[in-house]
């Protein structure tokens, strides 16, 4: 198991990249694919045609967001952490993914790094 820390920088308000990592329809526009995401803890969720699929742990709406990552049958969970802080330009993304398995962890940096952070820094600008 590995995990991943990064930051990203958004050119959008907190507000407006939580909304568009939490609204189906805004996620839609800047994925290009179907999103389920019910904003209830304890809610499963689903990602790019089902690609990405978990449980919603915490929001705290414009600065954070808890979820669990499925991977099977694994003896600690998958949390992914997404704290949005205000920046000069945008927004300052603190993204924590722990307990990623080692056979994933390229795909998902990857998926990170070009379907999330580039995708929706395309999708600001």
């Amino acid at each position: 198991m590995k995990d991943f820390k990064k930051y990203y920088s958004i050119s959008a308000a907190p507000e407006e990249l939580y909304q568009a990592l939490t609204i189906p329809a805004t996620i839609e526009l800047w994925t290009g694919e179907p999103a389920e995401m019910p904003l209830q803890a304890g809610a499963e969720f689903s990602l790019w045609e089902g690609s990405i699929v978990g449980k919603n742990l915490e929001f705290d709406p414009g600065k954070k967001i808890v979820q669990q990552w499925y991977f099977g049958d694994q003896p600690q969970a998958s949390i992914v952490t997404i704290l949005l802080h205000p920046h000069k330009q945008g927004t300052s993304v603190e993204l924590t993914h722990t307990n990623i398995p080692d056979e994933d962890y390229d795909d998902i940096i990857q998926g990170w790094n070009e379907a999330y952070f580039d995708s929706l820094q395309e999708f600001y600008s």
